[in-house]
């Protein structure tokens, strides 16, 4: 983000004494990215933000994948995953339950309702879309409301966690790329502005409350990082006070939401393709959204998408709302994931086509990942696969993707 942002108190000139009133020096820290070379931000700390008391192993949820072979479409139902009983006793860090991933992103999801420990993803940025619930984001720059519709961006390395309130769990998903994750740059001016022509703008997004000061001692910390052989590993920091003793920042980096209901579609009189509905981008993966919309208008147009190969990607749909027009007749629903992989030409189910035909408008929410680099299963992503999905497609298959 490059739009610059002033939150509580700092000084008038960087990198120089800032003391309170009792005459003691706050603690400069630099947040960047890219080795000095990219965005930023300076929080300035009450106490000194390196300090540490222990650091031991934590031990990460399942993380293994299982590549998608013998190579086939499938439909993950995510809603099966979590019993209701089972939602007071996780969080939105630790009880994460991985539904896809590889070297590039992991896809996870969870039914949380309890308070997550303090975090911190030092691996890369993660992008949380809540679909179902309200809570509040606590973080060293300030705290983030956060309910449904929201994406929750949250830069590498702050330190964070989820407090569900209003009394029902949150339904989160997951995104974690192992770089930062930003608007596409063909929304952004060469100076980080949002173009007339992106369908969201600096105004959509929300910023943190001013930064809050928390009085605590031998705190912990978990910290989610780089492991030996490219793989991941998980340590617990006890720190001497509690890391949210900023008393102000400001820069370009920092946590933000933004509610997909202020993304104005791009539409056109023929089917449009997908980059149209590109909100984010991360090192080798894209993140679209699907949004209540008035569809082609030309008068012979087929608003569902035609048939594609996705020759250089996979494709990962999550459906959240309405009644996604193209997967009619495949089982799909709320809660649904669908994983077209590259190698596989796909699109709309064929009584889908007909159906379409006239149809103005389509009231359906849906959250999509494509990725650069084959995806595998993860542990809940086998556990979710219904088995049957590749078959619906064929003329002769019921709703629920089996044969008749």
């Amino acid at each position: 983000m490059a739009h610059y942002h002033c939150s509580g108190a700092v000084p008038p000139k960087r990198h120089t004494q800032f003391r309170d009133d009792d005459g003691r020096l706050r603690y400069e820290e630099l947040m960047g990215e890219e080795g000095f070379s990219s965005d930023s931000s300076l929080l300035y700390h009450r106490h000194v933000p390196s300090a540490m008391l222990e650091a031991r192993p934590w031990e990460l949820p399942d993380l293994t994948t299982t590549p998608n072979w013998p190579l086939a479409p499938r439909h993950l139902r995510l809603h099966d995953l979590f019993g209701a009983d089972e939602a007071s006793q996780r969080d939105a860090v630790t009880g994460r339950r991985l539904v896809l991933g590889n070297a590039d992103v992991r896809i996870s999801y969870v039914l949380a309702g309890a308070a997550s420990p303090l975090y911190r993803n030092a691996v890369g940025d993660e992008c949380v879309f809540v679909e179902a619930g309200h809570g509040v984001v606590e973080t060293v720059f300030g705290d983030l409301t956060a309910g449904p519709g929201d994406y929750v961006v949250l830069p590498r390395a702050t330190t964070h966690r989820w407090v569900p309130t209003g009394g029902e769990p949150m339904r989160l998903y997951a995104i974690e790329g192992n770089s930062h994750i930003a608007p596409p740059k063909r929304y952004l001016s060469r100076y980080g502005q949002f173009l007339e022509h992106a369908p969201y703008c600096e105004r959509d997004l929300r910023l943190p409350d001013a930064p809050r000061v928390v009085e605590d001692t031998e705190v912990e910390v978990l910290i989610k990082h780089r492991g030996s052989g490219g793989g991941l590993a998980g340590t617990v920091h006890v720190v001497p006070q509690h890391p949210f003793d900023v008393v102000g920042w400001d820069g370009c980096l920092y946590p933000y939401v933004f509610n997909v209901d202020d993304f104005e579609p791009i539409t056109g009189r023929v089917h449009q393709p997908p980059p149209v509905h590109q909100v984010f981008e991360g090192h080798n993966f894209v993140v679209c959204n699907f949004v209540p919309r008035k569809v082609d208008y030309h008068p012979l147009s087929v608003p569902v998408p035609y048939y594609h190969s996705n020759v250089d990607s996979d494709e990962v749909m999550f459906y959240v709302a309405g009644d996604y027009e193209a997967r009619k007749g495949s089982g799909i629903g709320r809660g649904s994931i669908t994983l077209h992989p590259g190698g596989h030409s796909h699109g709309p189910q064929p009584s889908a086509i007909e159906a379409s035909l006239g149809v103005e408008r389509f009231d359906e929410l849906a959250v999509m990942v494509d990725t650069f680099r084959p995806l595998e299963l993860g542990e809940a992503g086998r556990a979710s696969d219904d088995g049957v999905y590749l078959r619906s497609w064929s003329q002769d298959a019921g709703a629920d993707g089996t044969s008749r």
